[in-house]
């Protein structure tokens, strides 16, 4: 039971209203909000933070490794000049490659989760609501990809579909191959969402407003994406806040085991995995990547579920 206080405060708040209440008095909302605006506006202007600070992905600074490729000074380089240091034997700023390697590694993780929701969404409705053998041929369907081993698959088909999308002329390059992780990773996505949205599509097909504009002689498609797609944002919202970051580790380590984009262009994987050369020597270029993914996906999975508690309806409000 609600005290008389909480239901004389929620009274007259809309449930947007109520969500960004609950969202405010989650303790890490509010520092997670403005962590992954932060990094995300970092990543869309990486060209001119570059600029301001002076830094290039591009440009080897020579004077900051010697002659054999070592570093010159403490903690990787870091200076005032290069504040995450450079990239030993070469010279590159790796602030600068951080940035820039973030922009295609974003890109492929936004990608995979926009067609992977949308996917999602659309075979989840159709099964929901027609139910019956639609929903069984999509059931079936679902359940093979979920059983498929989709990582040594992903593997598997790395050269052959790379060389296929090529011959296309579709893309080439380090093209083809973002293009391959983004349809890979949004075909062995969606049947997650899909079996959530299917089951909140079986609820909601058997409420009044769907009844009533079934008997107005709304068409299915009409009832679909007018009446019941508006109320199946909440799960689709909460699973893109916790999908994208497991798309930024799942392209790092596809990158680190040679089958993302491939060097020169700079991507959190490959810096990982060319770090390890390093790592005895000069363990900073190893952490300072490594560490920027994991707090990436941290801040991404606390807003997540931040999101999730106030779009939750079963909340205090």
């Amino acid at each position: 039971m609600f005290s008389k206080e909480a239901i004389k405060t929620s009274a007259g708040r809309s449930p947007r209203q109520l969500a960004w209440r609950r969202f405010k008095s989650n303790r890490v909302a509010i520092p997670s909000l403005v962590a992954v605006s932060i990094i995300i506006g970092a990543v869309v202007f990486a060209p001119q933070v570059c600029a301001l600070l002076g830094i290039s992905p591009d440009i080897r600074d020579e004077s900051a490794i010697d002659s054999r490729g070592q570093v010159i000074g403490d903690w990787g380089g870091i200076s005032p000049e290069h504040p995450f240091g450079v990239v030993p034997g070469i010279g590159y700023d790796v602030l600068a490659r951080l940035l820039y390697g973030a922009r295609i590694s974003f890109l492929i993780a936004l990608m995979a989760t926009l067609a992977s929701v949308g996917m999602g969404m659309l075979l989840g409705m159709i099964a929901g609501y027609f139910r019956g053998r639609v929903d069984g041929v999509i059931g079936r369907f679902t359940d093979f990809l979920l059983a498929f081993p989709s990582f040594f698959m992903i593997l598997a088909l790395s050269a052959p579909m790379v060389q296929r999308i090529e011959m296309s002329g579709i893309a080439r390059d380090n093209d083809a191959r973002i293009l391959y992780l983004i349809l890979i990773l949004a075909i062995f996505g969606w049947p997650y969402l899909s079996r959530i949205i299917r089951s909140q599509v079986l609820s909601l097909r058997e409420r009044d407003f769907v009844l009533s504009a079934r008997a107005l002689g709304a068409s299915n498609s009409r009832i679909i994406f007018k009446e019941i797609l508006p109320n199946v944002w909440t799960p689709v919202i909460v699973y893109m806040s916790l999908t994208l970051p497991g798309y930024l580790t799942a392209e790092a380590v596809f990158s680190y085991l040679g089958i993302g984009v491939q060097p020169p262009t700079p991507t959190w994987g490959l810096m990982i995995a060319d770090s390890t050369k390093f790592i005895i020597n000069e363990p900073t270029y190893f952490f300072i990547p490594s560490l920027s993914l994991i707090l990436v996906v941290l801040v991404f999975n606390l807003l997540g579920d931040a999101l999730r508690d106030a779009l939750d309806p079963k909340s205090e409000n």
